[in-house]
């Protein structure tokens, strides 16, 4: 059969034969990956070293390397081929795994600022590759930064997320900023002390709500959140696991027989038809959220502050209107008897914290002589 087919092919006029393999000849050559190439490169040290490159001389501009793995070439060039944002060997690569498979380990405040803060970092740094980001670069995004402590905040993001992607393999440069002292900006702790005359200005025009709300942070030093998730008493103990770090063990509890405070508000909470497992519930006996805490003290702390102005106690009322109601656990580590008992209060690791940010309080020394 195949000597039949030679046989015919033979008898084919001769132009015919030109034409078919002029035909054959004049269709493109299909590429599978068009515009990629290898090239040679010359270290230092005068060694060659064979790299995937996108050839960008149809452009005009200089080839971009694709490094010496293909696999991961391959993966570049279809980034570029397809006009698709680029990651392999960039920053956003760091940024999409560590987004997956870290974030999700945090929870609470501490989630809510790596995810606002990695939405801020992302678009600035995702497309540079390591050895771009060095230290002038990143003051120079402190210096641009109108946040300037929240600008303080993206770079510890980075530098964690570069730390990451050094164990994962995506990098081998090492954090720009290492051993440097003082290239971030400069913060000053907040120092504003809640006094008891401040607290019972904003107190006398709460509701119970938020009276219920500053009484448990004063009492216990919890945060917010804790505040308004801490389930009733067990036992007689209230037992708080922080929100923010998750801790497990150790968790502390408060003997509620030792705090009239405590003792108040669940004795009246105890007396409520609710099913809601809090200690701080509505009237209606649905659970508080953050916002509706937020609220109430806004409002009492601008009538306690308009209160104050209208008789004649200006300087008083601009105190109230400086105060928080994240100081009450500020308040509630200056009521604590010292420096330890207080950073125990306010379940930190550190006492360094505790006096920095939040013990306002003068340390009382005994003269000894």
């Amino acid at each position: 059969m195949a000597g039949r087919q030679d046989h015919a092919h033979a008898q084919r006029p001769e132009r015919e034969r030109h034409s078919i393999r002029n035909k054959r000849n004049s269709e493109p050559k299909i590429i599978k990956y068009p515009r990629l190439c290898t090239k040679v490169y010359k270290s230092k040290d005068g060694k060659a070293n064979v790299y995937y490159v996108y050839d960008m001389r149809t452009e005009g501009k200089p080839d971009i390397r694709l490094g010496k793995d293909h696999a991961k070439a391959l993966l570049q060039w279809e980034e570029l081929h397809n006009k698709r944002p680029q990651s392999i060997g960039r920053l956003e690569e760091a940024f999409a795994r560590w987004e997956e498979r870290e974030l999700p380990k945090y929870s609470g405040d501490t989630f809510d600022g790596y995810r606002k803060n990695l939405r801020t970092i992302r678009p600035v740094f995702g497309q540079m590759v390591w050895d771009e980001v060095d230290l002038p670069s990143l003051r120079q995004y402190l210096d641009l930064r109108s946040a300037k402590t929240q600008g303080n905040r993206e770079m510890s993001l980075l530098r964690l997320v570069w730390g990451k992607a050094k164990l994962w393999g995506m990098t081998r440069c090492p954090w720009p900023a290492e051993g440097i002292r003082g290239w971030k900006n400069e913060e000053n702790a907040r120092t504003f002390e809640v006094t008891p005359e401040l607290f019972r200005a904003v107190y006398a025009q709460a509701d119970q709500v938020l009276r219920d709300g500053m009484d448990t942070a004063s009492a216990t030093g919890m945060r917010l959140k804790d505040v308004i998730a801490v389930e009733l008493p067990k036992d007689g103990l209230l037992k708080r696991i922080a929100n923010k770090t998750k801790k497990t063990k150790g968790a502390i509890e408060f003997a509620v027989e030792d705090s009239p405070v405590l003792t108040r508000i669940t004795d009246r909470r105890l007396l409520m038809d609710s099913l809601c497992p809090n200690l701080i519930c509505l009237p209606d006996g649905k659970p508080v959220t953050y916002r509706m805490l937020s609220r109430r003290w806004e409002d009492a702390r601008d009538a306690a502050a308009y209160r104050a102005e209208v008789t004649g106690d200006e300087e008083l009322g601009k105190r109230i209107r400086a105060m928080y109601l994240r100081d009450m656990r500020s308040f509630a580590a200056n009521l604590a008897d010292d420096i330890d008992e207080a950073s125990k209060l306010l379940d930190h690791s550190n006492v360094a914290v505790t006096r920095r940010h939040y013990r306002t309080r003068a340390t009382r020394l005994k003269a000894v002589r």
